[in-house]
């Protein structure tokens, strides 16, 4: 193990890298979903509030 190590840092270090950034993309995939959906409330009660404004 320890050879291919020494042998391989190159590609080690470049899949270490690689894990790094699709853990990074799937951390920004899971927020932008979750603002997506606290969005949609946000217009919605948004929407609500000003349909009972307009009424009065």
């Amino acid at each position: 193990m320890e050879n291919f190590l020494n042998n391989n840092s190159l590609f080690v270090v470049l899949g270490v890298a690689l894990i790094i950034w699709v853990g990074l993309g799937l951390y920004l995939f899971m927020i932008d979903s979750k603002i997506s959906k606290l969005e949609k409330v946000y217009s919605d009660f948004n929407d609500s509030n000003l349909n009972e404004n307009s009424n009065i």
